[in-house]
């Protein structure tokens, strides 16, 4: 019987700087892929109106909660099936269904931004802001080479006080303003750069997926805070 030859894996950072490029440009590919397919599903999924209807009855109270609650569960299997396994096939689906989790949880503040600004302007103009800080801070790493593992820590406490807010705010009515928001971009920086460094000093030559799942989740936490920035303006 033929042996079927496996691929060698090896860690990113002990690669020849070509086979680096290479695995950088298979990460940030399925990263533009994973936009433009959270784009295309977003606008197949607002076609529906009693798809939103029922997401914008989802978000007051304890019923986004429930939403949230299942956003996190679909996010973690998506993340573990996506790190556990070698069969690409697995962790393309896994991708795919974390993208439709985004999409799918989007839907209420996608609709509200275009209803706010008449049209695509304010989503258009929190999409060039969040790619400039994206592209920014994915420089940052790859300038300085620095590890930035060191914000774990800081980003799980910050996560964890964020989602105690965001519960308290939901059960209790109370809206969590400006400043919440402008933190929470803070927090989906400081996420960025750990997943970037991550991309540079702790994945194999054959996770560019589960890298890109990553990169994507910190890429749309912030699109989603920037968007409700400008959704706070006067």
């Amino acid at each position: 019987m033929e042996n079927i030859q496996q691929p060698q894996i090896v860690p990113v950072a002990a690669l020849s700087d070509e086979a680096k490029v290479a695995f950088y440009k298979k990460t940030y590919s399925h990263v533009a892929g994973g936009v433009l397919a959270f784009f295309i599903a977003e606008y197949l999924l607002l076609q529906s109106n009693a798809l939103v209807d029922f997401m914008l009855s989802m978000t007051q109270g304890w019923r986004w909660l429930i939403m949230l609650g299942g956003f996190m569960f679909m996010t973690n299997y998506a993340e573990s099936t996506a790190l556990k396994t070698s069969d690409k096939n697995k962790q393309y689906m896994a991708y795919g269904l974390y993208i439709l989790a985004q999409a799918i949880i989007f839907i209420p503040l996608i609709y509200i931004a275009i209803m706010y600004s008449g049209g695509m302007d304010l989503l258009n103009q929190a999409a060039i802001v969040t790619l400039s800080l994206f592209g920014g801070l994915t420089a940052v790493v790859f300038v300085t080479n620095k590890d930035f593992s060191f914000l774990k820590s800081a980003l799980t406490v910050g996560f964890f006080i964020a989602m105690g807010l965001i519960i308290a705010g939901a059960l209790f009515g109370f809206d969590m303003g400006l400043w919440f928001s402008v933190g929470m971009c803070v927090l989906a920086a400081g996420s960025i750069l750990y997943q970037t460094s991550n991309l540079v000093h702790k994945y194999t030559n054959e996770q560019y997926i589960p890298a890109a799942m990553g990169l994507f989740a910190s890429l749309m936490l912030l699109f989603w805070y920037v968007i409700q920035i400008f959704l706070s303006r006067d």
